[in-house]
């Protein structure tokens, strides 16, 4: 299995305990695959002590920080892409960068900026 990048969705299916998605880490995990969320999907999605599960789930990942490169690399699909959404954004630079597959709740924006940049290993619904 590919690296797995992790958009809002996922991290939000996890704390209400996903059966989909705690089958995908457990695969994950048995295949020691990297995941990876990026800092800006934490800040979307983190709430102190009522995100205790997603606090755990942090632990086993690569926090990737959103610095000035990515940035501008996101700005610039977002621009292509003609979408807003600097976060999901964020989410396909990054996995395209890796070659990951994105593990998102919402395929149709993932997918509208997905197309718009190579090297996306996939998407997985959850």
């Amino acid at each position: 299995m590919a690296g797995l990048t992790l958009d809002a969705g996922a991290l939000i299916a996890a704390e209400r305990g996903d059966r989909r998605f705690w089958a995908l880490w457990e695969r994950a995990e048995s295949r020691d695959a990297d995941v990876t969320v990026p800092a800006n999907v934490i800040a979307q999605v983190y709430r102190g002590a009522q995100s205790a599960v997603v606090a755990r789930l942090l632990k086993a990942c690569i926090i990737e920080p959103v610095d000035g490169r990515l940035a501008k690399r996101v700005g610039e699909l977002c621009g292509k892409a003609r979408v807003d959404d600097v976060v999901d954004a964020c989410v396909v630079v990054g996995a395209a960068s890796r070659r990951d597959y994105i593990v998102t709740s919402d395929k149709a924006d993932i997918a509208r900026l997905a197309a718009r940049m190579r090297g996306v290993g996939g998407i997985i619904v959850i």
